[in-house]
């Protein structure tokens, strides 16, 4: 059987799967796009993020992606104006909480987004700008812990108030809308 693959720019309020066994309604992958039977998100994106995620019926095309050797690189609109010294915490590693130990996350690298891309787009709306500024921060990680780029962000006194996943290894958003979807022949990481 040939594999099929795709890159899928995931909007927000989106679960990263196919089925859903609780009760409530939630928006799943497959009200996107005719996916062939199989098919497998790489890697997750909560609920509240958006961006890159790769689909894929390969499972070992995913133990690939999700190594430690492929580059995640997420843009992150925080509360508040980060500092120079967040970021550098940031990369240096910072302590959060995961399953209940603490953790200190790997070196990666992270730096302030003066100018968006034009593909980030204006996304759902955050909240009034009354309530004070944002502004954006890139993390670039080679592991993923549950909502790591999150509780980062919120280690360091800067809370994720949108996250979007805009890399995966050579994989970018390209000019992928939300909800899009793009057939590929193979994954080029």
């Amino acid at each position: 059987m040939k594999h099929r693959h795709f890159l899928l720019h995931k909007p927000h309020s989106y679960l990263s799967q196919f089925v859903y066994g609780i009760k409530r309604h939630k928006k799943l992958l497959g009200e996107l796009y005719d996916f062939p039977d199989g098919t497998m998100a790489i890697g997750r994106l909560d609920e509240d993020s958006e961006g890159l995620l790769l689909l894929t019926t390969d499972g070992m095309m995913s133990e690939i992606v999700r190594s430690q050797t492929i580059e995640k690189e997420y843009y992150a609109q925080v509360d508040g104006i980060i500092t120079p010294e967040a970021v550098t915490q940031l990369e240096n590693g910072v302590e959060i909480g995961f399953k209940g130990i603490r953790y200190t996350t790997k070196p990666c690298q992270a730096k302030i987004v003066a100018d968006l891309p034009e593909f980030i787009g204006e996304g759902r709306r955050i909240r009034e700008e009354r309530h004070g500024p944002t502004s954006w921060v890139s993390i670039t990680l080679t592991e993923g812990k549950f909502r790591q780029v999150r509780k980062m962000t919120a280690a360091v006194g800067f809370p994720t108030l949108r996250l979007v996943r805009i890399r995966v290894g050579n994989l970018t958003l390209q000019n992928l809308k939300a909800g899009e979807v793009m057939p590929v022949a193979a994954f080029n990481l």
